[in-house]
């Protein structure tokens, strides 16, 4: 994993023009780039047979490559940025690449779909006026339990972390979550990262993750399902995926509060088909394209118009669509700017087996 630290200006001039307008509902504008669309996201994330649709509709073939952690994207960004067109940055690393002037402004006059949006997930703090960036899906950070399996209550990242789940535990690759889970056993809030709470959060730290047998941020249901593993702390549409398939998969948000996550579909300025990114964009955001995003990947979707043709089944999924009350608990990660480096590397030695700083 890469870490976050503050990024160098890559300056290439951007040469497009606007595209134009269209009912609600419509693909916005039309472009005269070549038929290319470099898309660069997490997986598991965007069906391929929407990309399809996109491609049967508009002729633009794309391209997708994977990565498994924000720091992952910006440092692969920062390295070769002008491979990709299309980025899936979480709310914190928008905030970052903002910060870093990576990114490009959008064309709001192109977005006729945006309105599609939840007012919540509008103008959020890290992008306010989405002026550069577009929700694409949400989802929390909780705990799955193989019910059969596990039969002490959980309640809380603790209880996921004790003797007896020693190598019955699969958790997310990602050491600024892992950080997060620490940082709300001792009481603190997840973007409380300074040097005295690192050191305050390390002893935790040194505990739990000895105990974990599987580091996956790609497909952490893969080793619950086959049954590697008992329990893990995954995303929530990994544990809804879960929950469809069998019932014996609990979902359960912790009660000291977790992660609220936001990821957004974004241009970065070395992109060289800004206007198919546009075009890509925008079709993510009919309610018929992106309820069937959700069909296959059941996150916490923002598209209000999408949701409301979810069935009664799928928003009655406790890890896709907890109570109100369960979310109001959740945080948003904020960029923690040098802070960044030092929980990669604490996370790295500790997982190294060493001690950490």
């Amino acid at each position: 994993m890469k870490t976050i630290r503050n990024l160098p200006l890559l300056i290439l001039p951007l040469l497009w023009a606007a595209c134009g307008g269209s009912k609600p509902g419509e693909a916005a504008g039309t472009s005269n780039e070549e038929k290319k669309l470099n898309l660069f996201c997490w997986a598991e994330y965007i069906p391929q047979g929407v990309i399809d649709g996109f491609t049967k509709e508009t002729g633009i073939q794309v391209s997708v490559e994977n990565y498994g952690s924000n720091e992952e994207l910006i440092g692969k960004l920062v390295a070769g940025g002008g491979k990709y067109d299309l980025i899936q940055p979480s709310e914190y690393a928008v905030e970052a690449l903002i910060k870093a002037d990576q990114l490009v402004p959008l064309n709001q006059a192109a977005l006729t779909n945006i309105g599609n949006l939840a007012p919540e997930f509008r103008g959020m703090a890290f992008d306010p006026g989405n002026k550069f960036s577009v929700p694409f899906m949400a989802g929390f950070v909780g705990i799955c339990v193989n019910t059969e399996k596990i039969k002490t209550p959980i309640t809380s990242f603790k209880d996921v972390f004790i003797p007896a789940h020693k190598n019955r535990i699969v958790v997310l690759d990602d050491a600024r979550e892992i950080v997060s889970w620490a940082l709300g056993e001792a009481g603190l809030g997840i973007n409380d990262v300074t040097p005295e709470n690192l050191a305050k959060i390390k002893p935790i730290l040194e505990k739990w993750l000895p105990l974990v047998k599987v580091y996956d941020s790609d497909s952490p249901k893969t080793a619950l399902k086959n049954g590697d593993v008992d329990i893990g702390v995954v995303w929530s549409g990994e544990g809804a995926i879960l929950y469809n398939e069998n019932k014996k998969f609990a979902y359960v948000l912790p009660k000291e509060g977790a992660h609220l996550f936001v990821d957004n579909m974004a241009i970065p300025k070395t992109a060289t088909h800004p206007q198919n990114a546009h075009l890509f964009i925008n079709y993510l955001l009919r309610p018929e394209v992106s309820k069937k995003i959700s069909d296959e990947f059941p996150y916490y979707n923002p598209n209000s118009a999408a949701r409301s043709l979810l069935s009664p089944e799928q928003l009655a999924n406790p890890a896709s669509y907890p109570p109100a009350q369960e979310v109001s608990r959740m945080q948003t990660f904020r960029d923690l700017g040098e802070q960044s480096a030092a929980v990669d590397e604490l996370v790295t030695q500790i997982k190294a087996g060493g001690k950490g700083k």
